[in-house]
């Protein structure tokens, strides 16, 4: 199975409420952090709606 390789490159002040849950539930704390999450389609919409504050990249 794919994996996502999530980094966040921004700071999540200044962000709704649910965009910062959204990054605690990533388990994303602090710039320049990366996680490895399985390609799913929960952990995708996840990375959709803090897309502006993070990158990612498919890794095996």
């Amino acid at each position: 199975m794919a994996k996502l390789q999530v980094t966040q490159v921004k700071s999540e002040i200044g962000g709704t409420k649910s965009q910062r849950d959204t990054l605690r539930s990533l388990g994303l704390k602090r710039i320049g952090q990366t996680v490895v999450k399985d390609d799913r389609p929960e952990f995708r919409g996840m990375v959709q709606m803090v897309r502006h504050l993070v990158t990612w990249e498919e890794v095996d």
